[in-house]
């Protein structure tokens, strides 16, 4: 776990890596913006995304080998500091993802995969990634498109020796746009009771109040959507703020405020000792 036992950790999704030398609020990070680019030391605790939906949603496929994403996330842990786990180049199991084309103004090209498909390459990948850098606190994800199909995933670890229960982190991957529904409760609800330690990719408020009580982190980006579509905060020279830090620390703020007390969730800002 991240934190004391029924505390979650709440990440503040990000693509700008400098903000890990302006605050000390865990801070959840894409690394492909650490590819090629000066690095600074982390000021407080953060986890990394493998940038996963941009590279299935554009191309398809991972164009990254596991060895050079390995590569990647030494070169991040050794030159801003260890972090609190990394997501492995999963598969999502997203209708939009699988069968392409547009959805909600977004265009996807589609992998024209199977779902099982999709879960049988997470599953392998994770493994892999394993192997290669078993000291790189590297997270399972499991993934799917309903609860039997997450159940399946979690066979395809069991029967790999993967000990999910175990992990100190396990990603709940393809929940972002039904964690708000009765299926997404019901999905988070079935996995939370095998025991493992969630993670919700991509939760927002709504998520949160219904199901964060299950889970041991979170992260979102929300707050950019939501800056993209109103005027910039008083003070504030630039057209929005959608890239800016004072907005999303003070919205951050908010969905803190927003989540039930007596859901006992406890959003730590610094690792555990």
């Amino acid at each position: 776990m991240l934190g004391a036992p029924g505390a979650m950790r709440f990440y503040l999704t990000t693509h700008k890596r400098h903000w890990i030398k302006l605050t000390d609020k865990a801070l959840f990070l894409k690394s492909e913006h650490f590819a090629a680019a000066k690095l600074f030391p982390a000021l407080g605790p953060y986890a990394v995304d493998s940038g996963g939906f941009s590279e299935l949603k554009d191309k398809g496929t991972w164009t990254r080998s596991p060895r050079q994403y390995v590569s990647d996330l030494r070169r991040i842990w050794e030159c801003v500091g260890p972090y609190d786990w990394a997501a492995p180049q999963d598969w999502m199991c997203e209708e939009a993802i699988i069968k392409g084309g547009w959805f909600g103004g977004l265009y996807f090209v589609g992998t024209h995969l199977s779902v099982e498909e999709h879960q049988r390459r997470t599953v392998a990948n994770f493994l892999e990634l394993r192997s290669l850098a078993p000291d790189l606190r590297i997270a399972p994800v499991i993934q799917g498109d309903s609860v039997p199909a997450y159940e399946r995933c979690v066979e395809l670890y069991e029967r790999a020796g993967v000990d999910l229960r175990a992990e100190p982190v396990v990603g709940l991957g393809s929940v972002c746009r039904l964690q708000s529904t009765r299926q997404g409760a019901a999905i988070v609800t079935a996995m939370a009771a095998h025991g493992f330690n969630l993670h919700g990719f991509g939760f927002k408020i709504l998520g949160l109040e219904r199901v964060g009580h299950l889970l041991a982190s979170a992260d979102s980006a929300a707050w950019s959507y939501h800056a993209r579509r109103r005027p910039p905060m008083p003070g504030h020279t630039h057209k929005n703020c959608a890239n800016c830090i004072d907005y999303a620390l003070k919205w951050r703020e908010r969905v803190i405020r927003a989540i039930p007390t007596q859901q006992q969730l406890m959003l730590t800002d610094r690792s555990a000792a």
